[in-house]
């Protein structure tokens, strides 16, 4: 897998991932469903913070809470260039992105669940499951 193939859609999954880390209250539950093929890493998360003056933020510590039975999930850290987040007209931060493998063998649902702790204390966490299947059509987060 190439170091950049998962970077041209960073801005609308951190968006999706960190735009409400902060906004709420501790033990937050988000359920989230994806698809996945076997032997395939899926993007199921990318993680940053960054600050209302454009700057990065202490990242996010991520804890696999639930591992999956019929895969595994690792994290990469990675950088984030985007433009025209938030206020922010031109960003370099650095992200914790997060990738989910099913089993080369397996198709069916697998459901794992991801914690996220920022610094200031809020944990969220993240119940993802996921539906894999063998097809051709490919798999995970698109734009």
């Amino acid at each position: 897998m190439s170091r950049h193939s998962w970077f041209p859609s960073f801005a609308v999954a951190m968006i999706l991932c960190t735009g409400t880390l902060a906004a709420h209250a501790q033990d937050d539950v988000v359920e989230r469903q994806l698809k996945a093929a076997p032997g395939r890493d899926v993007r199921v998360g990318v993680f940053t913070a960054i600050r209302p003056d454009c700057t990065s933020g202490p990242p996010p510590a991520i804890r696999l809470a639930t591992p999956p039975a019929h895969g595994s999930v690792n994290v990469k850290r990675g950088t984030l260039k985007a433009t025209n987040i938030k206020q922010c007209l031109a960003i370099e931060v650095p992200v914790i992105v997060a990738f989910y493998r099913a089993s080369a063998d397996y198709s069916g649902t697998d459901d794992f669940e991801l914690e996220i702790s920022s610094p200031n204390g809020h944990k969220r966490r993240e119940r993802i499951h996921m539906t894999v299947t063998k097809s051709s059509s490919g798999a995970g987060e698109g734009i």
